[in-house]
């Protein structure tokens, strides 16, 4: 099978990201799927299977918010429905729609809104009417709300039509929450709710297809207005007579008014018998005038309980109460999110009726800042917060007839741009780093009894919390206990050494049984890791101590409110949630590397383990060295001189022979590397060569020979070779990109010698994979490489920012060349693991 004869086949088998930290992002809808932002894309995820489906790009900038139409309010309205479409919004002021297929599976990027805002957008919310129809909300920080008309389609192959029908300038203090309602009692009048800057709720009442007109607000908050949210009316004696509407502020109170037609039965009877006796009268507010109806707003209830700034508040979805669904019963339960870590269930006391928390669940690891939304599942059974370290928390009700909220699986991932991957030595896992400041691995979970052609991919340890921006790693891929060196911010390199509970923890998610002496070696003393107060170094937490007495004070590892509680290491027997993550998986820094004068930016580890080279951001030759130093005893052993601006990538040969590396200064250099001793490392430059117009980002050796390729920000690939292992000639170019090249990784098929698999990665997010085939020539000939496409990735698979890395599984062997592996991290977010399949 000749190289040009090759088909691929890629498939996405994992995507690992965080959300992006700001309210409004998330949105759970009536499909019963979850979208978020992700830097500039949207991310979907299966609540159900914990995994990332897709990343839809798009946008230019940041996602702000999103919303499905129809969201978890209107499931009740969507059994039917073949297709659901979601609206996102980005700091630009952009909105794009896009359409989901219940049926294949398969998302159609439809249109971007015309008229858009000219600022950020902070808030969409909708209201689906009937079957066909419905409006929307959208509003941003140019003070603008927009309001449209929503036409869907009536037939499969029809479009949905959206038609601005008015914009409503609110001033200079912007409004940051809306929410819609259908009138109760009078068809057609819908009520707009928004609120914002100046901490009152403003009702606006209008026809679907007429002007809104501002009719009343509403006062008693003293901060912010952050979220609004109405019922579906509820019913009295037969009819819907009054609706609901919850707010909350950053004064961490939430406030519960009724809207009620002033001739409906509640109006003419008075309160409910209940309410009569309760302490939690109604306050009369103004009235709300739609056309010939009138509407009286009371405040039924202040909720204070949260500490901090309640940023969500929502209505439990309706309950369908018959199999036609066209009954449904509007749950009186709210669910609201706070920074104080906590999320809350209100509903009121069935005897005097006043509203009281009967459900409080949060997170409780030191590292976390409080949750910006909560949310609930279409049918009620699960609740979804997601917070300020861009993370995700689930709790599902498993009780049967009372409350027992359980965490759950969620996907994971980092929240700010991922900057270097590295694969374990034997691919059983893949670390990334991120400017997130942590460290995160990322494995697939084995499971005997499922019938799914990949493993599902989770996040299983979060070895390194830092205090600074991790810019490079390097998995030492010697023999021994996994380790890994870390590069941030700072001038020090660090080294981190697996603990006992990471082993028993990787030998559950593989289904291997492998025993541990308990004296072997540092790794099985060492239970796992404690953090210091600046978060930066991490203790060891010994075997013995963990079996030692328990703490002076008799809790649970927390000695004062000033102090960090101690680290439980656990050995997970399931992929972990949140929780564990962020604070019983850390690893153990056994050494830290002094030298650079510089923040790292770049490191790599021989293939034997036995040296690693560090790079720091440099503007000068002298800074510019790269320093080697030996695994193990992690002494300096050398310090390279060639380049005089950063180092940007470097790596060693397969043979361990020579080093290569890129920099800023258009350069590439070769060194011979000589281990002569076990400290002893001799190395001579043999070729330093202006290769590209523009920086150099990226390199990669040929795991067969001593072909290298390089990648630049002048959008082009070169090839080159070491000819008698003394000089670089250039072989050839790949044809010029449409943007920088950011990354690149050359796999070596095993099964076909003399062809390799060039995989590139682009600024744009894109990837390529391209056949490289060598014909024959001596040692001392330049050998004749031809290059040729074998499959551009869709750019629904692709990242939508700058790859930042690429790495083959495995890349030094591929036994099996009909399946093979290659991981990506990039700039908006993601690790992503394609599966690449010759057929």
């Amino acid at each position: 099978m000749s190289a040009s004869a090759r088909e691929f086949g890629v498939s996405r088998a994992f995507i690992g990201a965080g959300c992006n930290r700001i309210v409004n992002n998330v949105s759970w809808g009536a499909c019963g799927l979850v979208a978020f932002g992700a830097q500039n894309a949207v991310a979907v995820f299966c609540p159900e299977a914990a995994q990332i489906l897709t990343t839809l790009p798009g946008h230019k900038a940041s996602v702000n918010c999103t919303f499905w139409l129809p969201n978890n309010k209107f499931a009740f309205k969507a059994k039917h429905l073949e297709h659901h479409y979601l609206l996102s919004g980005d700091a630009d002021g952009a909105t794009i729609l896009w359409e989901y297929s219940l049926l294949d599976r398969k998302w159609t990027h439809i249109m971007p809104l015309p008229q858009s805002h000219k600022k950020g957008v902070t808030c969409i919310a909708g209201v689906i009417i009937s079957p066909t129809d419905g409006l929307v909300a959208s509003t941003s920080s140019d003070g603008a709300v927009n309001i449209w008309e929503v036409a869907f389609p009536s037939t499969s192959g029809g479009k949905c039509n959206f038609t601005l029908l008015e914009s409503i300038y609110v001033g200079l203090k912007p409004m940051v929450a809306l929410s819609l309602a259908e009138l109760p009692g009078d068809v057609g009048k819908i009520v707009l709710a928004m609120g914002g800057l100046d901490n009152k709720v403003h009702l606006y009442c209008g026809e679907r297809s007429g002007k809104f007109v501002r009719t009343c607000e509403l006062k008693g908050h003293i901060d912010w207005i952050r979220s609004l949210d109405f019922s579906l009316p509820t019913v009295t004696d037969g009819e819907p007579d009054s609706i609901l509407l919850v707010s909350s502020s950053q004064d961490k109170s939430i406030r519960i008014w009724k809207v009620t037609e002033r001739n409906s039965p509640a109006s003419t009877k008075g309160t409910y018998k209940k309410e009569e006796m309760s302490l939690a009268s109604y306050i009369e507010g103004p009235l709300l005038v739609a056309g010939s109806s009138c509407y009286q707003i009371s405040l039924e209830s202040l909720l204070i309980g949260h500490e901090d700034w309640v940023y969500s508040v929502q209505w439990q979805p309706p309950l369908v109460s018959s199999t036609t669904a066209t009954t449904y019963h509007q749950p009186l339960s709210i669910l609201s999110a706070s920074m104080d870590k906590t999320m809350m269930i209100w509903k009121p006391e069935k005897t005097t009726g006043i509203w009281m928390n009967v459900v409080s669940v949060g997170e409780l690891s030191h590292c976390a800042l409080g949750f910006y939304g909560g949310h609930w599942s279409p049918n009620g059974d699960s609740i979804l917060a997601h917070g300020y370290g861009g993370s995700f928390h689930l709790w599902r009700n498993v009780g049967y007839g009372f409350d027992d909220w359980q965490p759950q699986r969620i996907p994971s991932g980092h929240f700010a741009a991922v900057s270097d991957i590295s694969w374990a030595r034997c691919g059983e896992y893949i670390l990334s780093v991120s400017h997130d400041q942590t460290t995160r691995v990322f494995a697939p979970w084995k499971n005997e009894a499922s019938l799914q052609k990949f493993d599902p991919w989770h996040e299983i340890a979060r070895p390194q919390v830092h205090g600074h921006d991790i810019n490079c790693v390097a998995i030492v891929k010697g023999k021994g206990n996994h380790r890994f060196v870390s590069g941030a911010d700072e001038k020090v390199s660090r080294v981190f050494e697996a603990p006992l509970s990471f082993l028993k923890t990787l030998n559950h998610a593989s289904l291997q049984a492998i025993s541990f002496a308990e004296d072997d070696q540092l790794a099985t003393q060492v239970l796992g890791a404690n953090m210091s107060a600046l978060g930066l170094s991490q203790k060891p937490i010994y075997v013995q101590a963990a079996n030692g007495t328990p703490n002076r004070n008799g809790s649970d590892g927390f000695d004062t409110l000033e102090t960090i509680p101690d680290a439980v290491p656990v050995v997970l027997t399931e992929p972990p949630v949140e929780e564990q993550l962020a604070w019983h998986t850390l690893w153990p820094e056994t050494h830290k590397l002094y030298g650079h004068g510089n923040e790292l930016f770049s490191l790599c580890c021989d293939h034997e383990g036995k040296l690693v080279a560090s790079s720091c951001k440099a503007q000068s030759a002298p800074v510019a060295e790269i320093w080697l130093w030996q695994v193990g005893s992690w002494k300096a052993v050398a310090r390279l001189h060639s380049h005089s601006l950063t180092v940007t990538q470097m790596e060693f040969s397969h043979d361990n022979k020579m080093l290569l590396t890129v920099s800023r200064d258009r350069q590439f250099s070769v060194f011979s590397i000589d281990r002569r001793g076990f400290d002893e490392v001799s190395y001579c430059l043999l070729a330093r060569q202006e290769a590209h117009k523009r920086i150099i980002w990226t390199c990669s050796w040929n795991p067969f020979g001593h072909e290298f390729a390089t990648g630049s920000r002048d959008k082009t690939v070169k090839i080159w070779a070491v000819v008698a292992e003394s000089t670089v000639k250039h072989v050839t170019n790949l044809p010029q990109f449409g943007s920088s090249v950011t990354a690149l990784s050359w796999l070596g098929l095993d099964c076909l010698k003399n062809v390799g698999l060039l995989a590139v990665g682009m600024e744009n997010g894109l990837i390529e994979l391209w056949n490289l085939s060598s014909i024959g020539g001596e040692v001392t000939e330049i050998p004749d490489v031809t290059a040729s496409p074998a499959v551009r990735l869709d750019p629904l698979m692709c990242h939508v920012s700058s790859v930042n890395r690429l790495a083959w599984r495995n890349s030094e062997k591929c036994a099996d060349c009909r399946s093979m592996q290659l991981a990506s991290c990039g700039a908006d977010h993601c690790v992503r693991i394609f599966e690449v399949d010759v057929d």
